[in-house]
C-alpha cells in the first residue's frame, strides 16, 4: 500500500504532503474580527515555533446545525470581510466551508482553500464548483463513508483539471450521538490524496446535548497523538479563548491558552511517525 507521494499546493505558499506538517486552525465560526485576529495571531506564532505551516480556519456560515435556534453566522458578506482582513493582517492563507454550489466562486475569491463538509462529501455539483475555482479543495470524509470510497470524491476534483485536493478524517458514526476514529482510514485515504486529521470533530457528540452538539475534549490529545504517529500530512483544530462562551461547538474546542503545548506534543508524535512511515510488514 503506497500511502504517500501526493501533495496539495496552497496558494503557492504551502505544500500539504511535503516535509512539514500543515495546521488548519482557528475558531469554529467567524464570531468577530477581534476574536479571529486574537486566535490567528497566537496560533500563527505557536505554529511557527513548533514547525507547522499555518492556514487560518473559520466558517462563514454554520449551515449544518442540529437546531434552527443555534448560531449560524454574522452574515456571509461580513464574515468574508473578516476573513479577508485576517488573511491580510496576519499574512496567512485561509480556509472556510461552502455548502452550496453558488457560494464557490464568491468565497473562492477570498480564501485559498474551499472545504467540503462531511455531510456533503457526495454532492457532485458542490465538489465540481469548488474544483472549477482553481482553489485548493479540502474534502471531509462523511461519517457514513468507507475510506476507500473517498477516492471518487478526489477524482471529481481532478477531473476538472485541479490537482490540489486533500481528504480529512473526522470519525465514524457509532450508534447515536457518538463518533469513533478508525486509524486504518488514514493510510487508506492517503493512497489517493494528502490526509488531514480533524482533531476537534473526532471528539464531537453530534446532537448530544439536546438540540446542540456535545463533545469529549478530554480525548483530543489521545486521538491527536495516535493520528500523528501515522505520519499524515496535516491537522485540523478549532480553538477559542473561552470555549464555554464560543458560539459554536464549544465542548470540542481546544482552549487557546493550551494550544502551544498541544502543538508541541503533536509535532513530537508526528516526527516519530514520519521517521517510521515507510516500514511495511
Amino acid at each position: 500500500m503506497k500511502t504517500s507521494g501526493h501533495v496539495m499546493k496552497i496558494n503557492d505558499q504551502i505544500t500539504l504532503g511535503g516535509e512539514r506538517p500543515v495546521l488548519f486552525a482557528g475558531p469554529c465560526a467567524v464570531e468577530s474580527l477581534d476574536i479571529c485576529l486574537e486566535i490567528g495571531s497566537k496560533v500563527k506564532a505557536w505554529a511557527a515555533e513548533h514547525g507547522f505551516d499555518y492556514v487560518f480556519k473559520a466558517s462563514f456560515d454554520k449551515a449544518n446545525r442540529t437546531s434552527s435556534g443555534s448560531f449560524r453566522s454574522i452574515g456571509m458578506n461580513k464574515s468574508l470581510q473578516v476573513l479577508e482582513q485576517v488573511g491580510k493582517e496576519l499574512s496567512v492563507p485561509l480556509v472556510t466551508d461552502i455548502h452550496e454550489s453558488y457560494q464557490a466562486e464568491e468565497v473562492g475569491a477570498v480564501v485559498d482553500v474551499l472545504q467540503i463538509p462531511a455531510f456533503l462529501c457526495r454532492q457532485t455539483d458542490l465538489i465540481l464548483a469548488a474544483a472549477k475555482t482553481g482553489k485548493s479543495v479540502k474534502i471531509k470524509r462523511g461519517q457514513f463513508m468507507a475510506p476507500e470510497d473517498m477516492q471518487y470524491a478526489v477524482k471529481k476534483v481532478r477531473a476538472e483539471g485541479n490537482d490540489n485536493v486533500c481528504l480529512t478524517e473526522r470519525g465514524y458514526s457509532l450508534g447515536y450521538h457518538n463518533l469513533v476514529v478508525d486509524m486504518r482510514s488514514l493510510p487508506t485515504m492517503r493512497q489517493f490524496a494528502p490526509v488531514v486529521f480533524d482533531i476537534t470533530h473526532s471528539v464531537q457528540q453530534p446532537g448530544g446535548q439536546g438540540g446542540t452538539s456535545g463533545g469529549q475534549r478530554f480525548f483530543a490529545p489521545y486521538l491527536a497523538r495516535a493520528a500523528a504517529a501515522t505520519g499524515i500530512d496535516g491537522f485540523f483544530i478549532e480553538t477559542h479563548p473561552n470555549p464555554s462562551k464560543a458560539l459554536s461547538d464549544g465542548p470540542n474546542l481546544i482552549p487557546l491558552d493550551r494550544m502551544g503545548d498541544f502543538l508541541e506534543m503533536l509535532k513530537e508524535s508526528w516526527s516519530l511517525g514520519r521517521k517510521y512511515q515507510d516500514i511495511q510488514v
